[in-house]
């Protein structure tokens, strides 16, 4: 699906929910959330030509696929949690977006461990 596509559905879907706030606000955040994960499941295709792209790259410079499926997790993480959030946000549960963001902080730093320990040991070898 195109970027045109996306952006005429979100717009159609935002008409639609302010027209339906006025009626019925739970069937609008009911069809915001149903659009929001309609356009998330659109773009995943997408995402699979990067991560092919990013491997093959990876594979040419001898980088670790290890180390790129933890970058691509974090990436993952941050995305998904983003998306959460706004979704609570949109349901005026600001608190409960803030918590969502919190954890992904926390999950961000446990996948980069690994990481920051080969940075950290490539250092150490480095100065005498």
């Amino acid at each position: 699906m195109e970027i045109w596509q996306i952006v005429g559905l979100a717009l159609i879907v935002t008409i639609m929910s302010v027209v339906l706030k006025q009626i019925r606000p739970e069937i609008a955040l009911q069809l915001t959330i149903l659009a929001g994960a309609s356009i998330f499941i659109l773009v995943l295709s997408k995402v699979k030509v990067i991560v092919e792209l990013l491997q093959t790259l990876a594979d040419q410079a001898n980088i670790s696929s290890y180390y790129l499926l933890i970058i691509l997790k974090i990436v993952g993480v941050a995305y998904l949690a983003e998306f959460g959030a706004q979704i609570c946000r949109d349901a005026g549960e600001n608190s409960l977006a803030t918590k969502i963001e919190l954890a992904a902080k926390i999950g961000v730093i446990l996948l980069a461990i690994p990481i920051i320990v080969a940075i950290t040991e490539s250092l150490v070898r480095l100065v005498p």
